[in-house]
């Protein structure tokens, strides 16, 4: 069973403390009660921390300044998000230059820019698909043209990279919940698998966590692997801490089910804690 845990007692057991942001810190457009506390004793004790967000639809300084709207005074270069990682997944693929459509905002597009993609309009011809996020374009019209523009790649034998920089289905949303970019995804490749259900590999490629390289990057700027992961949602938070080998805290707030107990191993945390109010 996990145990039980308090903010102070990672403070002072812990070098580095890693956030998730939607349901820990944020729940949009308010905060999570006890947070902008939490964040401004870590300010003044100067202690490591960093917010591992899988979203992909805002840039760290465009983040940290609608943060700071809530009253979380978190600096942009502590704030680590999954757009920012497509810069080393289109160089490990060699896409770089690539025609990009871009479901998502326009910060979303500045990201596939910075990794040297080259943003067109979702009306045209591409060689890379990336849903940035679910918000920030014309739903129906878009994801209508663009499917279409898939099967018509795939019917011409070219198979365009599929990218998901945010896998997250759902996220908190005031008081109640909406769908995440990866729902998005989701539509796409149910539609794609009943198009064409002998390509087992029409799939997006998904970059954040529970995947490690956002844990990476933390340990990088950090320079230590003696961190602890606090988040809301077993299948991404807890199971990648746990993947890289840090301990993990699920959150009573957001995502978490309401019996941990029930989780399978790779999503057990190692504590809980029902807020970060003391």
């Amino acid at each position: 069973m996990a145990q039980t845990t308090t903010l102070d007692e990672l403070i002072g057991k812990f070098e580095a403390l890693l956030f998730d942001s939607d349901g820990v810190l944020a729940r949009w457009p308010g905060v999570v009660p006890g947070a902008p506390k939490a964040i401004d004793q870590l300010n003044s004790l100067n202690k490591p921390y960093f917010v591992l967000t899988n979203d992909a639809s805002a840039l760290p300084e465009t983040r940290s300044a609608r943060y700071r709207e809530l009253g979380l005074d978190i600096d942009a270069d502590r704030i680590i998000t999954a757009g920012s990682l497509l810069t080393a997944h289109f160089s490990e693929l060699g896409i770089a230059g690539s025609r990009c459509v871009v479901l998502g905002t326009e910060d979303s597009a500045d990201y596939v820019r910075a990794a040297g993609g080259e943003v067109v309009s979702f009306e045209d011809d591409f060689d890379v698909l990336v849903i940035g996020d679910q918000l920030g374009f014309s739903f129906l019209e878009a994801t209508g043209t663009v499917l279409t523009n898939v099967f018509r790649k795939i019917d011409r034998d070219e198979t365009p990279y599929l990218v998901l920089p945010n896998p997250d289905v759902i996220y908190p949303e005031g008081g109640g919940f909406g769908f995440a970019s990866g729902a998005v995804a989701l539509m796409f490749e149910a539609a794609m698998a009943l198009r064409y259900p002998a390509r087992k590999d029409l799939v997006f490629s998904r970059l954040g966590k529970p995947h490690p390289a956002m844990f990476e990057e933390a340990f990088r700027r950090s320079g230590t692997r003696d961190a602890v992961m606090i988040g809301d949602t077993p299948g991404t938070d807890i199971r990648g801490a746990n993947h890289v080998g840090i301990a993990s805290v699920l959150m009573g707030t957001g995502v978490a089910i309401s019996d941990p107990s029930k989780l399978p191993e790779t999503d057990r945390p190692t504590y809980l804690m029902a807020s970060l109010i003391p």
